[in-house]
C-alpha cells in the first residue's frame, strides 16, 4: 500500500471516528421547536418527561415547547397542520399517514410494546365472557382514530367485530376516563397506564388484553409492534438534521436512565399531577410498563411489518397500498446517539 493511500484512510476513518461529535458541536438549524404529545402524563411517553424532566433536551441545545393533545390523533393533526414540528406519537402514524400520502419518519423509540390494555367495565358487563360480548357496546379510547382506538379495533377483529358495530368515545387519559368508567358510562376502555393500574386496583376494570407485557403484544400482533417514538416530516429530517440528531440523542438518554431507574427515582422526576393522587398506583403502573420501554432508542427491524399487518387488518385502503415500509423509519439518528452514550 502507498503511502499516499495509507494517509487517505487514515484520514477518512478520522472523518468517521469525528463525524458524530462535529454535528453535535455545529450550531442546530431549528434549536426552538413545537412538540405535540396526546397524554404527556402517559407511562407511555414517560422518556419523553425524563428527558424533558432531567435537561437532555437542553443539553442537546434544543428549546422545546410541549404542547398536549387530548390523543395522539390530534398532535398528529398539529404536525400535519404545521403548527407542531415533531410528534411524541404511536409508530403506525407513520404508516397509516404513508398509505395517504404524508412522508412521516420515525426518528428515535420510546416503547418496544404499546403498553395498550383493553378492559371490560364489571359493573356494566357482570356476565363479560369473551370479546365478541363487546357487539354494540359503548368502548372508551383516549380520543376517536388514535393508537389506542387502532389496538381496539385489532382486537375486536379478531372476535368478528366490525369499528362500526360498536360505539368508541374518548375519555382522554387522565381523570376524566377513570370517571367515565367508574360512572357507567362507558362498557370497556382501551387505555393506557396510569389509568388502568388505578383502575385495576379498585376492581373497577377487569383486563381482556395487555400488551404492557411484550410477549403478550407480540403474541396479539404477531411480531415486534413499536409504540411510542417521536415522529417528524420527512422534510424535516432533510432540512435539519442536527436538529433531529439532537432530539433523538435527548431521548436515547431518557430510555438508558429510565432502565436504570427504581420507582423513587421515577417519583421524584414526574410532576406530581401525573400521579393521579396516588402514588402507589404510579409505582405499580411504572413497574407493569417498564420492560415495554426502548432500553436504547433503536427500531426493531420487522416492527413496520407489524404495524403495518395490523392497520392492513382493519382498513381496506392500507391493505391495498403499496408503501416503502423502510422510509417510515430510521436508526440512524440512533445510533450516532449510542456512540456519545453506549449505555450500560
Amino acid at each position: 500500500m502507498t503511502l499516499q493511500r495509507r494517509t487517505l484512510l487514515a484520514a477518512t476513518g478520522a472523518t468517521l471516528l469525528t463525524a458524530t461529535p462535529l454535528l453535535h458541536a455545529q450550531a442546530l438549524e431549528k434549536p426552538q421547536l413545537t412538540l405535540a404529545v396526546g397524554g404527556k402524563n402517559l407511562l407511555y411517553y414517560l422518556p419523553l418527561t425524563i428527558a424533558e424532566q432531567l435537561g437532555y433536551f437542553k443539553a442537546e441545545g434544543l428549546d422545546l415547547k410541549i404542547v398536549d393533545f387530548a390523543g395522539g390523533s390530534q398532535a398528529l393533526r398539529a404536525l400535519v397542520g404545521g403548527s407542531a414540528d415533531v410528534v411524541s406519537g404511536a409508530f403506525e402514524h407513520t404508516v397509516n399517514m404513508q398509505a395517504k400520502g404524508q412522508k412521516l419518519r420515525a426518528i428515535v423509540l420510546m416503547g418496544r410494546a404499546p403498553q395498550i390494555v383493553l378492559g371490560i367495565n364489571p359493573k356494566t358487563m357482570p356476565n363479560f365472557k369473551t370479546v365478541a360480548d363487546l357487539k354494540g357496546k359503548k368502548i372508551g379510547v383516549t380520543a376517536p382514530g388514535s393508537s389506542t382506538n387502532v389496538m381496539a379495533n385489532f382486537v375486536l377483529a379478531k372476535a368478528g367485530i366490525k369499528p362500526s358495530e360498536v360505539s368508541f368515545i374518548g375519555v382522554g387519559t387522565g381523570n376524566g376516563a377513570v370517571a367515565a368508567m367508574r360512572a357507567g358510562q362507558i362498557d370497556a376502555m382501551s387505555n393506557l397506564d396510569p389509568v388502568i393500574s388505578l383502575l385495576t386496583r379498585s376492581s373497577d376494570l377487569k383486563i381482556v388484553s395487555d400488551t404492557r407485557i411484550v410477549a403478550e403484544a407480540d403474541r396479539v400482533f404477531g411480531g415486534p409492534m413499536p409504540a411510542a417514538c417521536l415522529y417528524v416530516q420527512q422534510s424535516f429530517v432533510d432540512k435539519h438534521p442536527r436538529t433531529v440528531q439532537a432530539l433523538a440523542t435527548a431521548i436515547v438518554r431518557a430510555d438508558q436512565w429510565i432502565q436504570q431507574a427504581g420507582p423513587g427515582d421515577i417519583i421524584k422526576a414526574v410532576p406530581e399531577s401525573y400521579l393521579l393522587g396516588d402514588r402507589a398506583v404510579y409505582i405499580d403502573a411504572f413497574l407493569a410498563a417498564k420492560g415495554a420501554l426502548s432500553p436504547d432508542g433503536m427500531f426493531p427491524e420487522k416492527g413496520p411489518d407489524t404495524a403495518y399487518r395490523a392497520l392492513a387488518s382493519i382498513d381496506p385502503e392500507i391493505a391495498k397500498a403499496t408503501l416503502d415500509l423502510k422510509a417510515v423509519y430510521t436508526n440512524d439518528f440512533v445510533k450516532a446517539a449510542l456512540l456519545r452514550y453506549p449505555g450500560k
